[in-house]
């Protein structure tokens, strides 16, 4: 198999989304991963996404390292010269051949040491060679168009439209426009969004569902109003994806306070109905994730100062939430003193089964030493329930602290449910005690 740019270039791509991604976090860029590799395997390749990122992070060091000016008439020629090996040489063992691949990743950390104007000399030159197959122009615009997204997104959206006539249609290509969009955005996202505007109909393949969500994420963290805005303007299929990413852009208090202000702006352009509904909970549940991760006393006196709502309040509450384990016995207290009734047993449920799953001797310790009242029955409820599939008589003895009534014989219910298999017995004799059927 030829071990073409194309192929190489593709490898290369994978290296940059796995890093983008490490960054990122986002399922954009796990789709744009994901579409790199399955290129790849169309294409016969079979590539170790861990080799793949070391490359990348070898010619990231070696580019910091030598930091100096680049002869652009000497890259040209290089990658002339291997564009045309490449075009006329067939290797059966493919894109693993080494030799072939290490003397890409040379040529291209030169490329990517390029400014903008130095990649329009390369650009040119590689167009007007008849000697040369398409193919390998439309593969160094992608390239280069990679080299300037990072820190120059405005250049690299230049270059494109510059060559929009050889323009090709890749994995790559799409995640070059999509990371230079998110980057500009930060910088400016009136302007990069005049840009989306000015060559939607132009492009309409590489501005695509990632490269959208990129422009959002990117506006976010600048102006989380317009970023709101863009999700109807742009007509996104996926509206609460889109609002995960503007919730993620969110890095301070303050950003959080703005972005729940431009939420409720947001909302207020929507209908009434179910679809505004699952929208504001979509993004409450993320603003409150993000909000109890910074740990309890920044988290909670965040909540506390935002004018939620109780019903409000209760939606973040509801919701999975990353807690420092150290601080759950605080968070429970707090559910219980803010909320009532129904919309403090779901998050303090929740809670304390997570709590307990991973580390029940800690809750059991938080659970003697509580105070009697509502919220330590609700935290008995999902103690016991919790560890009742694998120590069902502490679960029994935590269960009999409750009041009698109804709740003390539907916790003994389940765990009746969740007795482990293997002790039948013992099962039963529960059962005939506490007269459960």
């Amino acid at each position: 198999m030829k071990i073409s740019i194309a192929l190489s270039l593709l490898i290369l791509g994978i290296g940059a989304v796995l890093g983008w991604h490490a960054h990122q976090q986002q399922t954009t860029d796990r789709t744009s991963y994901e579409q790199l590799l399955a290129e790849a395997a169309q294409a016969g390749i079979t590539l170790d996404p861990t080799q793949v990122k070391d490359a990348m992070r070898g010619t990231k060091r070696e580019r910091e390292r030598k930091n100096t000016g680049v002869d652009v008439k000497k890259v040209s020629a290089e990658f002339i010269a291997y564009a045309k090996e490449m075009d006329a040489t067939e290797h059966k063992s493919g894109p693993r051949d080494e030799a072939a691949l290490k003397k890409w990743l040379k040529i291209n950390d030169s490329i990517m040491s390029l400014n903008a104007a130095q990649l329009r000399v390369l650009i040119a030159d590689v167009r007007g060679r008849s000697d040369l197959k398409e193919g390998n122009l439309q593969d160094l615009v992608s390239v280069s168009t990679m080299a300037l997204a990072k820190n120059h997104p405005r250049d690299a959206l230049m270059l494109l439209t510059e060559s929009a006539d050889i323009l090709k249609n890749s994995s790559l290509t799409r995640f070059a426009v999509s990371s230079s969009l998110t980057n500009w955005a930060k910088q400016d996202p009136t302007a990069a969004l005049e840009w989306v505007r000015t060559n939607a109909k132009r492009f309409p393949n590489l501005l695509d569902d990632n490269a959208q969500y990129g422009l959002i994420s990117g506006t976010a963290g600048n102006d989380p109003k317009l970023a709101f805005k863009l999700i109807g303007e742009l007509g996104l299929k996926d509206g609460d994806a889109a609002i995960d990413l503007i919730t993620r852009a969110v890095k301070t208090q303050q950003e959080r306070t703005a972005t729940l202000a431009a939420l409720r702006a947001h909302l207020a352009t929507l209908p009434e109905g179910a679809k505004r509904d699952e929208t504001s909970k979509t993004a409450l549940r993320a603003l409150g994730r993000n909000a109890v991760e910074e740990g309890f006393e920044a988290g909670s006196k965040w909540i506390d100062s935002a004018g939620l709502t109780s019903n409000e309040i209760s939606e973040i509450c509801s919701n999975s939430l990353k807690i420092n384990r150290a601080e759950s016995g605080q968070w429970v207290e707090w559910m219980g003193a803010k909320l009532s009734g129904d919309k403090s047993a779901t998050g303090i449920r929740r809670l304390v089964s997570d709590w307990t799953e991973g580390d029940h001797q800690a809750a059991g310790k938080w659970l003697a030493a509580t105070p009697a009242g509502p919220t330590k029955n609700i935290s008995i409820r999902s103690y016991a329930e919790t560890v009742a599939k694998y120590e069902p008589e502490t679960a029994a003895q935590w269960a009999m602290t409750l009041p009698p009534g109804q709740d003390r014989n539907e916790t003994l219910k389940r765990i009746y449910e969740k007795w482990p298999q293997g002790d039948e017995t013992a099962k039963a004799a529960f059962g005939k005690l506490h007269r459960i059927n």
